[in-house]
């Protein structure tokens, strides 16, 4: 069986969480709850019409809303630095605690990548070193 794509204790996913149980690819995320994705009180999920388990709480499970299951949709990360560099650490301490472990390593690249590109005078490796403390 895979691993499900949020583990252990500490993450902000709900404990009921379909992605407590199921690999990135396995369940969709939603916005929010909503009438489309009903709550099914014999086992406590939500599912799409088709029968997908549903995350509706994208911000905790740290992933961006998708028919990841439905459409296979594969995961592409979001990087949005701060303007002023003096937001950057308490952003990237964010991204980094609010991810799920699954997409932390995308994630991780992006803003590598994105803090290269719009702080060059930072050293990437170490702000993002900073977030991780």
């Amino acid at each position: 069986m895979a691993e499900a794509f949020v583990s252990g204790d500490g993450h902000r996913a709900c404990g009921i969480c379909p992605s407590r149980r199921f690999p990135l690819g396995a369940f969709d995320v939603v916005e929010r709850p909503s009438r489309e994705c009903p709550f099914n009180p014999e086992d406590g999920h939500r599912y799409t019409p088709r029968g997908v388990p549903v995350c509706v709480h994208p911000e905790k499970v740290g992933l961006p809303p998708a028919p990841y299951k439905t459409d296979g949709v594969a995961l592409l990360g979001d990087v949005a630095l701060p303007d002023d560099v003096a937001d950057l650490d308490a952003y990237l301490r964010e991204l980094v605690h609010g991810a799920a472990p699954g997409a932390l390593e995308l994630l991780i690249d992006l803003a590598d990548r994105e803090i290269r590109r719009a702080f060059p005078e930072i050293d990437a490796t170490l702000a993002l070193r900073r977030a991780f403390n």
